[in-house]
């Protein structure tokens, strides 16, 4: 029997957005700016779970308990998955490094026992770093995309999640407003009346 049960993404209003959480056997790609709080969501989900999980780090010196995945090939990569919940940070820094080719074929066929398996996987990109094609080769390969987007107004930020592509759902109307906080993000729980 396939394993259908959604995990927490570890916050409650995305939980909600995404009917449960994120599915399991599931690419999932979030999009935004480095400072949009994009590591912040990937290492929410990935402390979430009851189960050990793998954070690889491509970008930066890990933190606890996180993978120093600098220096490693796609297939290395695909070997260190270990458990359900699996974030790769970043997606930019494979294309950079691999090229867009290598990486489709690390998100559809080296992963693809990884997915199987039923393990969840969250690819982080960094927008405005890829071309257009690219980028639509990266959601093609998506089942869930997320998009991260702010903008200033004033002396404001104004922060808010889409959720643009979700496999075997409907894709919520409307974006949710976020907050960056000390614990990670926290997004809107109500919607409002216009």
């Amino acid at each position: 029997m396939a394993d259908t049960t959604r995990r927490s993404t570890g916050i409650i209003g995305l939980d909600l957005a995404l009917n449960g959480g994120l599915p399991p056997h599931a690419h999932v790609i979030v999009s935004g700016l480095p400072l949009s709080g994009l590591e912040l969501l990937a290492e929410q989900f990935w402390k979430s779970g009851e189960q050990e999980g793998t954070y690889l780090m491509l970008d930066a010196v890990p933190h606890e308990g996180m993978t120093d995945a600098r220096g490693m090939d796609p297939v290395a990569l695909a070997g260190a998955m270990q458990g359900d919940r699996i974030v790769v940070d970043s997606l930019s820094t494979l294309i950079g490094k691999w090229g867009i080719d290598t990486v489709t074929r690390f998100i559809l066929d080296d992963t693809r026992e990884v997915i199987e398996r039923g393990a969840t996987i969250i690819y982080l990109l960094y927008t405005g770093l890829h071309s257009p094609v690219e980028e639509a080769r990266v959601m093609r390969a998506a089942d869930v995309f997320i998009s991260l987007r702010q903008e200033i107004h004033g002396n404001e930020f104004e922060r808010t999640l889409a959720i643009e592509k979700l496999r075997g759902a409907n894709v919520p109307q409307r974006v949710i407003p976020y907050h960056i906080i000390a614990k990670g993000l926290e997004l809107s729980t109500t919607s409002r009346v216009v």
